[in-house]
């Protein structure tokens, strides 16, 4: 294992542990901002996602957001290939999909032009560290060659991280959203 890969796996094992303290935490209306600065993006294309373990809950900015315009969730195609989408709708049939996320029962895919990106740790910067797949970082360069696309971390507050293992190849952040405020970078 590189020094890196060493240095990514400890900041992802603390982050884990910070996020889990909040997940129990329970926090009412964590989504509140996230469908704040939604409200100011009604019917542009977008994607969430549907939460596993201790992320984050966006499904009710989701559906404030679905009632406007079209809302995706994120489909793992294989191992090193970017994401694809699939047209979400509240209560709407879901199946279970790769790594153990909830997909729509049917496909029905578009390109978002918003991301909601789900992440381990972010930094003040607009960093972002994720599982380690690299889906979102594959799929953000590839929609940002065709035209711009704004990538909305959401977590909670206690994943700030300092000094972030970042690499090359990492996708910044445009926003970050949190149980209490939302980043600008």
């Amino acid at each position: 294992m590189s020094d890196l890969t060493e240095i990514k796996a400890a900041a992802r094992k603390a982050a884990f542990a910070r996020r889990k303290e909040a997940f129990d935490r329970n926090i009412p209306g964590a989504a509140g901002h996230l469908s704040e600065v939604l409200a100011g993006y009604r019917g542009v294309p977008l994607s969430g996602f549907m939460p596993i373990r201790t992320e984050i809950d966006p499904l009710p900015a989701m559906a404030e957001a679905a009632a406007h315009g079209l809302v995706a969730v994120p489909f793992i195609q294989g191992r090193d290939m970017p994401l694809k989408f699939s047209r979400w709708q509240p209560d709407g049939p879901m199946r279970e999909g790769p790594f153990g996320a909830a997909v729509p029962e049917v496909d029905d895919y578009f390109e978002p032009e918003i991301l909601i990106v789900p992440l381990v740790a972010f930094d003040a910067q607009g960093g972002r560290l994720g599982y380690g797949g690299g889906f979102y970082d594959r799929t953000l360069e590839l929609l940002r060659t065709k035209r711009p696309t704004l990538a909305i971390g959401f977590a909670f507050e206690a994943q700030q991280a300092e000094n972030l293992p970042l690499e090359e190849t990492d996708q910044p952040l445009d926003m970050l959203v949190t149980e209490s405020r939302v980043l600008q970078f």
